[in-house]
């Protein structure tokens, strides 16, 4: 299991990015997970995904931010200082592909791709769910998009 949380990326993400809404925080945690698993070939934190309405979400991250709309540095209480290089370098490159799109953009591109798609299977849009996102579903498409 990982030594890094969710909160530790979510710290580092928003001392590089400073205010931005929860859902863009979400997806952007997604994404530095998704691509972790990719490059590093390990996940970069043990929380997991479930493919949510809106895209995937964590519920350990989703249950500090529930009913805010924007998130800001030090509310995550995660130490961004336990990032190794590896991880920073992972996480900035993930921001400097999706940190200029929306958390709107960010949704519908998950919704797009396979794993949010397959977790989700024949659920219709907009229902509920708390079907895992898996990391080998994630490693598996976005290592596909490196081919």
């Amino acid at each position: 299991m990982p030594k890094t949380t969710i909160f530790d990326v979510a710290e580092y993400i928003l001392s590089k990015s400073d205010t931005i809404t929860a859902m863009k925080l979400e997806k952007l945690c997604y994404y530095s997970q998704a691509w972790s698993l990719v490059w590093d070939e390990r996940p970069l934190f043990g929380e997991k995904f479930q493919a949510w309405a809106n895209g995937p979400v964590c519920p350990e991250l989703y249950a500090r931010h529930r009913g805010e709309f924007n998130v800001t540095p030090g509310e995550f209480r995660g130490d961004p200082g336990v990032l190794d290089k590896s991880q920073r370098d992972t996480v900035d490159a993930v921001l400097g592909y999706y940190g200029t799109l929306s958390a709107y953009e960010l949704s519908t591109l998950t919704h797009r791709e396979a794993p949010w798609k397959d977790a989700r299977g024949d659920i219709e849009p907009g229902q509920r769910s708390n079907n895992v996102i898996s990391n080998a579903s994630m490693a598996e498409y976005y290592g596909s998009l490196t081919d």
